[in-house]
Parts: C-alpha cells; structure tokens; sequence
C-alpha cells in the first residue's frame, strides 16, 4: 500500500500491521508532518512502474524519506500516580521515625536535634532513654542525725551502666522498724535529689557509664526506724 503525505505529498509504502498498531499515524521522514495514514492511502495508477519515492534508494535517502510511525505517549497520569505513592512513602517513613523518636535518637545521635527541632513544630516531646535493667544501685546507707533527733541521713550511689545517657530515676524509699515492717515510705523524683539547678540536669540525664551521689535527710517523726528498702524505676 501506498500513503501520500498531504504536507508535501511525498508518496511512502505502508504495511497494514503497522498502521494498525499505531492507530494509523505516521510521521512524514522528509517534511516531518504528522498524519493519518489511513486516510492518506493511495492506490497505485495504472501503467505506474514507480512511486514518487524510488524503489531502492540510497542509505541517505532512505532514512530521509522512511515514514515515522509514531509511539502512543506516556500518559502523564502514570507519572502523577508515582509521585504521589513516593510522596505517601516518605510521609509513612516520617510517623514511624517521630513514633520511635527516643530509640531512633539513641540508636543515631546525631539525629536528636532534627527530631527536637520537629517536636518543638509538632508539640511531641523527646524524651532520653528509660531503661532500667542498665541502672544499678551501687551502694547505700542509712544514719542517725547525731545533731537532730528524729532525723536519718541516707546515702546512696547510682550508677548508668548503658553506653547511653539516660533519665534520672525516681526511688522509692522504706524505712522499717525492728520487725521489718515499713514505718515511712516515700517516693523521691529527680527533683528531689538533684540538688542544685535539678531542671537542668534532669534535662541532660545521667551519662552513659556516669555515677551519682545521693544524699537525703529525712524525718523519721519519732518512728525508730533501723532498716530501709530501697527500689529505683520510671513513673
């Protein structure tokens, strides 16, 4: 089959299959018009030896003249559709960080200013580690008050042994009598025993592998306390 270009009615051969498969249009190889080769077809005149292009012609002339069958394009909907599924990833990959944000920062530090930075937009709070089992107390005591009645002196040292800086711990602190029973329970916060500026230090937590002192009086109120309990945890 036959088609001629309506731009410069230059004549080209054509194959059925391939106009099909591109819904018929082609683009002309010398004046680059885009038509349908369909309604473009032509039938060979009579008597008519050659069409207006030659039968075999030169490597230059040919690629010059080949029509350009034209590939159906992309339609822009696939590439929208991809965008937002990325989009929708890295929205997922964001809750679940700001989820994990205290093991995401004790695992990487160096991600725990872009996590306060997104906390302080968000109104989420970063908290330092709560682990427990890596806290010990590593040694205590209790005294009398030889200058005050009713009053003990307890001492205790606490130690971190995570690589990691971790939250002060509250304690909680029985005085017993002779029988073992609890005559004064208290439960102390950071703030209780930090000491001076106890904000601040509760803010940067106790350092990894880090040891504290702590050193409390306490008025027993007459009870004759002789033994003490003593257990650390996280409200």
């Amino acid at each position: 089959m036959l088609a001629r270009c309506p731009a410069c009615g230059t004549t080209f051969r054509v194959q059925t299959a391939q106009l099909a498969a591109k819904g018929g249009k082609v683009r002309c190889g010398k004046c680059a018009a885009v038509f349908d080769g369909v309604s473009a077809l032509v039938e060979r005149e009579a008597g008519a030896l050659e069409p207006s292009v030659p039968e075999t012609p030169a490597a230059g002339e040919a690629a010059a003249t080949t029509p350009e069958f034209l590939r159906p394009p992309v339609p822009p909907r696939r590439y929208a559709w991809g965008f937002w599924v990325a989009l929708a990833l890295l929205a997922l990959a964001g809750q679940v960080l700001m989820h994990y944000r205290t093991e995401a920062a004790t695992a990487w530090p160096w991600l725990r200013p872009h996590l306060a930075a997104a906390c302080a937009v968000t109104g989420c709070e970063l908290r330092l580690p709560r682990r427990p089992e890596l806290l010990s107390i590593e040694s205590s005591d209790l005294q009398s008050d030889r200058a005050r009645d009713n009053v003990v002196v307890f001492n205790a040292v606490l130690r971190n042994r995570a690589a990691f800086a971790q939250e002060y711990p509250a304690l909680e602190l029985s005085l017993t009598d002779e029988r073992d029973r609890a005559v004064l329970r208290r439960v102390l916060l950071p703030a209780d025993y930090l000491g001076a500026a106890p904000a601040e230090r509760a803010a940067q937590g106790l350092a990894g592998g880090a040891e504290i002192g702590v050193r409390l009086y306490l008025d027993d109120g007459g009870r004759r306390a002789v033994g003490y309990r003593l257990y650390l945890f996280f409200p």
